[in-house]
Order: structure tokens, then C-alpha cells, then sequence
């Protein structure tokens, strides 16, 4: 039995200083109002220039975030691979527009690539799709609509960009995770993602898609996926998330008169969500997964389903995965045991990760239970050391 209670283990990489800070920051992030109104008046203070990005820098962003650049993650990278706690570098920019930005965000994403292609603790990348191809686009693709040849063009550009970074990543021999998004976008993300794995996963699992479990229909998705991956001979990742985009979801379903594609209530998302790590473990032949999960029931399950399937704590079909900032408890311990943990650790610049870190913000407000749970966790490890 894994014992996610070791609070030693857990915050092993915390000074004093840093598990008060912590401790204080997710006491804010608690408050419903006070994370709102932080919402509101940091984006209106980026917006018009005013002086914040200290104060951003020294709360969320320096628990939520790795650094601006890459250079500034290398000793975080360094020190949680001491721990055997490995990292995916994510540059979290989101929503350009301009093929200029496009581009960039594909160098950067490349570099990234780059780097863990050269180093042990970094066996995974990430991008988003709205990254390197614009939303309306990928709106429009789809909901099946004709493009114009300039829509056409510019498609064939964002497909070229996705190519070159999931090639890429095959050639450094990593893995390439792409993010899921709003369901009215996510059609043409799945497309392009099976287009990706029937061409670069018959070796090895190179790319892996994301499906949002607290949509209904992605456990269907996932069976429909394997089938295509048996009957064709590849392999398929999936990373599975309980869901970042709830109250967006179900406000646009309710605004435009179609059914919400978000579940029901929470229980029906854990239920989906464990069915599907079921699924993905009966059938690891073709299906490798990364679990991204802050639950530890969900978590502990995953850990037993891995013996019940014969598969060592070690293999490379199974990853645990993390937030880097969140649930060092799941990341440190599982590592410890021998479990292969990835924390996902965000680098960018502080006013262009701004909708990152007030998602984190938003999603630690909303989850009181894994609000309380991490505060528990703090305190417990602060009475341990006799810190008041």
C-alpha cells in the first residue's frame, strides 16, 4: 500500500520558507472572491501596463511556474529527477493569432524537444494546438466546414508545424503530449493527432492525444481509438485529465441550446475516469498512458491495476503525472516506490502565462477538497519540522 500521507518524502525539496509560502499561497487560493477579483484586476493591470509582475512572480507564478526560459527550469529539472520525479517542459503560451506567433511558439516548442532529447529527466513534451494554429481555424475545420483556399493554405501551414514537432520529437526519441481543448475545437485536435500516431507510432509510442474525462463521450472515444490502433498495427497514447474547461463548456451549451458535452456531475467524471484506466490497462499492447491525476484514490487504483496486468512499477507503458506545484505527495512518494512521475512544469514569460496560472488558481478554488488536502498536507509536514 502506497503511503500518500509521508509528508517527509513529499516535501523533501521544500526549505521552511518555501513550505510556509506554500502553505499561505494555497490559503489565498482558497478564498472563491478573493481569486475572482485577482482574476479580473491582473489581467486589467497586464492590460494597461501597470507594475504587477512582481507580485505575480513571487505567488503564483513562482509555485505554478518553472521559469521564463528554459535555462531557468534546468535546476528544478535537475533536483526533481534527484528525487527520480522526471519533467515535461511546457512553454504555456496560449491563444496567438498571427502565423509569426505560430512559428514561435513551434521553435520554442522544438527546443524544448531538443533539450530533453539530450538529457534523462525530460522524457516528455507538450503543446497546445491553438499554439501553433488558430482557433477559428480549427473551429471551423471542426464543424466540417469548406475552407477558403486562404483557409485551406493556412491549414496545410499549421498541419506542417504540428508535423515538424511530433517528427522532431520522434528523432530525439521523446514522447510529444497534445493538450485537449474546448470540445468545439477538439474534432479537428483528435483528427490530426491519429493522423500523427498512424504515422510515427509503429516503433514506439512517440504521440499521445489527451481525452477531457469529464466529457461523456471520451470513453467511447478511447475504445473507438484503440480499435483503429489494433486493426492497423500502432501504438496510441493517451494522457488522461479529469478536464481544465467546466464553466466554459457548460455556459457556451447553455448560450447556444446544445447539450452540454461536460458529465452530468463529478461522480460520472471519476467513474468515466477509472473505467478508462481500466480499458487502457486490459488493453496495454497497443495503449500506453499517461494518468494525469491529483486524486489519490484514482491514483492507488492505477497502482494495483498495474499488478493485477503484470506490469512492473518501471514500465514505460505507465506514467504518473502531476502539476508541478500540486500534489507532491502523489509525485514524491510514487517516485520513491518506483513508479515512473512526470510533473507537467510550465515556462514563459509571467504576462503571457497569465491564463495558465489563473486556471490553476480557479481549479485549486473550485476543488476545495484538494485545496484542504494540500493544506493538510502543509501543516502536517510544518508540525513534523516545528516550523510555527
Amino acid at each position: 500500500m502506497v503511503n500518500f500521507d509521508d509528508t517527509k518524502t513529499a516535501f523533501a525539496t521544500k526549505t521552511d520558507s518555501q513550505l510556509k509560502k506554500a502553505y499561505w499561497l494555497f490559503k489565498l487560493v482558497a478564498n472563491q472572491k478573493l481569486v475572482s477579483f485577482g482574476k479580473w484586476s491582473s489581467a486589467l493591470a497586464m492590460k494597461i501596463g501597470l507594475p504587477i509582475k512582481g507580485m505575480v512572480k513571487a505567488t503564483v507564478y513562482d509555485q505554478f511556474v518553472g521559469g521564463e526560459t528554459i535555462k531557468d527550469c534546468r535546476d528544478t529539472i535537475e533536483e526533481l529527477h534527484s528525487y527520480g520525479v522526471y519533467s515535461i517542459l511546457d512553454y504555456s503560451v496560449e491563444g496567438a493569432k498571427t502565423e509569426d506567433a505560430f512559428d514561435d511558439t513551434m521553435e520554442k516548442t522544438l527546443q524544448t524537444i531538443k533539450y530533453g532529447g539530450a538529457r534523462a529527466g525530460v522524457p516528455f513534451a507538450v503543446f497546445k494546438m491553438t499554439g501553433v494554429a488558430r482557433f477559428g481555424l480549427l473551429q471551423k475545420v471542426s464543424d466540417g466546414k469548406e475552407l477558403t483556399e486562404a483557409e485551406k493554405k493556412e491549414f496545410a501551414r499549421a498541419k506542417d508545424r504540428i508535423e515538424t514537432i511530433c517528427k522532431e520529437a520522434g528523432e530525439q526519441h521523446i514522447s510529444i503530449l497534445i493538450d485537449a481543448e474546448e470540445s468545439w475545437i477538439q474534432q479537428a485536435i483528435d483528427d490530426i493527432a491519429l493522423e500523427m500516431m498512424r504515422k510515427l507510432n509503429k516503433e514506439e509510442c512517440i504521440v499521445y492525444n489527451t481525452a477531457q474525462m469529464y466529457r461523456w463521450d471520451r470513453l467511447e472515444y478511447i475504445k473507438h481509438l484503440h480499435e483503429i490502433a489494433e486493426k492497423e498495427n500502432f501504438y496510441c497514447g493517451l494522457k488522461l485529465v479529469r478536464g481544465a474547461y467546466m464553466e466554459k463548456e457548460r455556459e457556451r451549451a447553455y448560450e447556444m441550446g446544445y447539450k452540454s458535452p461536460i458529465q452530468p456531475d463529478k461522480e460520472s467524471t471519476d467513474r468515466d475516469y477509472d473505467l478508462a484506466i481500466n480499458y487502457i490497462l486490459e488493453n496495454h499492447k497497443y495503449l500506453y498512458l499517461v494518468a494525469g491525476s491529483h486524486n489519490e484514490e484514482s491514483t492507488r487504483m492505477l497502482t494495483n491495476l498495474m499488478f493485477a496486468h503484470g506490469l512492473e512499477k518501471g514500465s514505460k507503458q505507465v506514467w504518473f503525472s502531476q502539476l508541478y506545484g500540486m500534489s507532491d505527495n502523489l509525485s514524491f512518494v510514487l517516485a520513491k516506490e518506483g513508479y515512473n512521475v512526470v510533473k507537467y512544469l510550465p515556462f514563459g514569460p509571467i504576462e503571457k502565462t497569465l491564463p495558465y496560472l489563473i486556471r490553476r488558481a480557479e481549479e485549486n478554488t473550485s476543488a476545495s477538497g484538494q485545496t484542504t488536502r494540500e493544506l493538510n498536507l502543509i501543516e502536517k509536514e510544518m508540525k513534523r519540522r516545528g516550523i510555527d
